[in-house]
């Protein structure tokens, strides 16, 4: 007896009654049922039999007859395994032959220039095609169209695809996809009809689609994409909408594409309407009692023109509001009754709390590397307590400042089964926190001057934070390690703890000629004071060598004469911080405050005190941009007799401070010309983040920005001159590479004096403003 099927789709369309002489014979076997006493698979060349005999219905011992037959067939060939299988009975044994379907040996493509071949190969892995996969012939269509469908997300409406499958030794082929890929389309007209209120133009500003352009090689707004004129009709009716116009309508679009496939005709039909302002404004439902707070968070007036985006920040608002006092799936609902007689829209808003739900389970997932710990003792949200919104975007705030991951999401889910608990799932995305510092800078006069370190914040997953410097530049000569546990307590009482060996060739620096060396230890503790603020205390050691010489500028030789080339101090410390960003390495709203005070006790040689305020605010505009404010005062001062140590002056100019002036040059000089630097220094800057023109614009992790800088540094008996500020604009990039946040910045100086020295191009690894 012998049951073949070749085109296993013909197979289930024909009834067990089989007109064919071979299925005849199963069934005339049938009569004569059998025990199957042993089974053998014939025909494998790479499938192991253990997998075949795991997909068989059927096993030693039990009755065989043209029903069991059907199904093995049917369970084999749907493996996708197989192009032929027989089954045969000899005697009381089951052979089962197979013709196995050749492996995927290779996929390439010919022809491709649009597209990274990676890109193409994932895409075709998500049907079915790719490397040591079964081939399938019957995929091959879909791949082409998959292709097909790639290039017109591109606008490349004449591309063609053709694939040519090769057979080589082995049971295995290679597929080539040979591609011509032509053109791309352009959009050549796009028009908007029916428009009276606005012109045109104003319209089309909205749109990220439009007509070729000088940067259209670039922005590639002019490639059609469906998906890209969805948006840009949304954003039209929102523009509308926001404007008064209740009843405003898109009555029809269409797309016309050119016979010859490169260029694209839009046409957009709207209806204006009527404008509209808001009429009375009731709130129903169940209000909890708290009308008075709920009608608070209404973000319109009587009168007003009407406004979508108003109407959706205050259901907003009002969901949040509830949703703090546990009412996790709240609604408001905007009932609008439009009055074309009086132009106006009735507001009614329909609250429904739902009920009061707790919350059950708090689930942590993408953390591959950090443990969990680190993750929830930054969570304000507790399990088995009532849900409250403000905790859980607390949190989730908590959790992104940490540093460790690209992005955090939270999920909230109702538990199956009940209506009074919820699941919340917070979801990271981790990022390197390995991090590389670079600094470096470029000038016509200067060379490429380089320093590194590396970093771990993350440590093993621990939140643990540790640095390693090693620099043999000629300018720094560094050895230092640093170690901050945020977490030394489970109360959050932070200690940090370092070690450093550092020389300065300050000749290197165009500084003068002198050498400084300080080593040191010291050890901070920080404690937490509420959600937002810290306050810090701690001691160190240093103790310095300056190395002077004939030719070191006289301040220097003078110090050296006066107080020795050797010294120490012993350093007490305090300080206190608020940090309200929504995110530590790319902040888009929030503050963040600093003040700190250093004290050289009466214990060392050196007694000074340095005390340092800084203020830095981030403003969101829009959902893209981000207005970013950042200002820092420094005085440093010498008491009982001992002048403020000019070794820890401090310096402006370079990304860090004032751009565009080279780094380490303003401020006053001495007769050799060289930056004396000062005790005090005062350091304005502003920054403006945009999306860089292509890039998604919600990826913070790329940014372009424009700046204005402020600042300079002033002796201890100077009194600071706002007059005396440098000043600068200009552009940049920021970067959250994988070694660490990056900025590129070309500066202009405004108000450059005759001896600042200028350094237009500037990058570096791992610094702020």
């Amino acid at each position: 007896m012998t049951i073949r099927s070749r085109f296993y789709p013909a197979l289930l369309s024909v009834p067990v009654l089989i007109s064919s002489a071979v299925m005849h014979q199963s069934v005339m076997a049938a009569v004569n049922e059998f025990v199957i006493k042993d089974i053998q698979v014939e025909g494998l060349r790479r499938t192991e039999a253990g997998t075949v005999f795991s997909y068989l219905p059927i096993r030693v011992g039990d009755r065989f007859n043209d029903e069991k037959a059907l199904q093995a067939i049917r369970s084999l060939y749907a493996t996708g395994f197989f192009d032929d299988v027989k089954i045969a009975a000899k005697q009381d044994v089951l052979v089962v032959t197979v013709v196995e379907r050749p492996a995927i040996a290779s996929v390439d493509f010919n022809g491709i220039k649009e597209f990274e071949k990676d890109t193409l190969k994932n895409a075709l892995k998500e049907i079915g095609i790719s490397e040591s996969k079964i081939f399938d012939r019957s995929l091959l269509d879909k791949a082409e169209q998959e292709l097909k469908k790639q290039y017109l997300s591109r606008s490349k409406y004449a591309a063609q695809v053709k694939t040519d499958v090769q057979n080589l030794p082995r049971n295995r082929v290679g597929i080539t996809f040979n591609v011509e890929e032509g053109q791309s389309a352009a959009i050549k007209r796009l028009k908007i009809l029916g428009a009276t209120s606005f012109t045109e133009k104003v319209l089309l500003e909205e749109f990220q689609l439009g007509t070729t352009g000088t940067f259209s090689w670039y922005t590639k707004n002019d490639q059609y994409s469906r998906q890209k004129l969805g948006g840009d009709l949304e954003r039209l009716r929102s523009f509308y909408l926001n404007r008064g116009y209740a009843e405003f309508n898109i009555e029809s679009t269409q797309v016309q594409i050119d016979p010859n496939k490169e260029d694209v005709y839009i046409t957009i039909a709207i209806n204006e309407g009527q404008k509209f302002r808001f009429g009375d404004i009731e709130l129903a439902g169940d209000l909890l009692g708290r009308e008075s707070e709920l009608r608070a968070l209404i973000k319109f007036r009587k009168g007003e023109n009407f406004n979508g985006e108003s109407l959706t920040e205050t259901t907003k608002a009002i969901q949040d509001q509830l949703g703090n006092y546990g009412y996790a799936f709240a609604n408001a609902n905007v009932i609008p009754q439009v009055d074309r007689d009086k132009q106006v829209v009735n507001i009614g808003i329909a609250v429904d709390p739902g009920k009061r739900v707790y919350v059950r389970r708090i689930n942590i997932g993408g953390n591959d590397r950090t443990r969990d710990e680190v993750v929830r003792r930054e969570m304000r949200q507790f399990e088995s307590s009532w849900y409250d919104s403000r905790k859980i975007e607390l949190s989730k705030e908590r959790v992104d400042r940490l540093g460790f991951f690209k992005e955090v999401k939270v999920d909230t889910q109702a538990v199956p089964g009940t209506s009074d608990q919820v699941d919340i799932n917070l979801e990271v995305e981790e990022k390197p926190t390995g991090n590389l510092l670079i600094g470096a800078g470029i000038s016509s006069t200067d060379s490429v001057v380089l320093s590194a370190a590396i970093q771990q914040q993350n440590l093993f997953g621990t939140g643990k934070t540790v640095g390693l410097e090693v620099n043999t530049s000629k300018v720094n000569r560094t050895i230092s390690f640093s170690q901050t546990d945020p977490y030394y307590t489970i109360d959050g009482v932070s200690r940090s703890i370092n070690f450093f060996d550092r020389t300065t060739d300050a000749s290197q620096l165009q500084l003068g000629d002198y050498k400084l060396r300080t080593s040191g230890a010291g050890i901070r503790f920080g404690y937490p004071i509420s959600e937002y603020e810290r306050i810090s205390f701690g001691t160190a050691y240093e103790g310095t060598r300056l190395d002077v010489d004939a030719n070191s500028p006289d301040r220097f030789q003078l110090y050296v004469r006066d107080f020795g080339d050797s010294s120490y101090a012993i350093l007490l410390n305090g300080g206190y911080s608020y940090d309200s960003r929504d995110s530590g390495t790319a902040p888009s709203k929030g503050r963040f405050r600093r003040l700190g005070l250093e004290v050289a006790t009466p214990l060392g040689d050196q007694q000074f005190y340095k005390a340092t305020y800084q203020e830095q605010a981030f403003f969101p505009i829009g959902k893209s941009y981000t207005l970013a404010l950042n200002g820092e005062l420094t005085a440093g001062f010498g008491y009982g007799g001992s002048p403020y140590p000019i070794f820890r002056n401090v310096y402006a100019g370079g990304i860090g401070t004032v751009r565009g002036f080279r780094a380490s040059s303003l401020g006053p000089r001495d007769m050799d010309d060289v930056p004396l630097g000062g005790a005090k220094r005062l350091i304005g800057n502003a920054e403006f983040f945009f999306p860089v023109p292509g890039m998604n614009n919600r990826d913070r992790s790329f940014r372009a920005f424009t700046f204005l800088d402020a600042g300079n540094v002033y002796q201890t008996d100077e009194k600071i001159s706002l007059g005396d500020l440098r000043y600068s604009v200009g552009l940049g990039i920021s970067w959250i590479s994988p070694v660490g946040p990056l900025k590129f910045s070309y500066g202009i100086p405004l108000n450059k004096q005759e001896n600042d020295d200028v350094q237009k191009v500037q990058f570096t690894i791992g610094t702020g403003f």
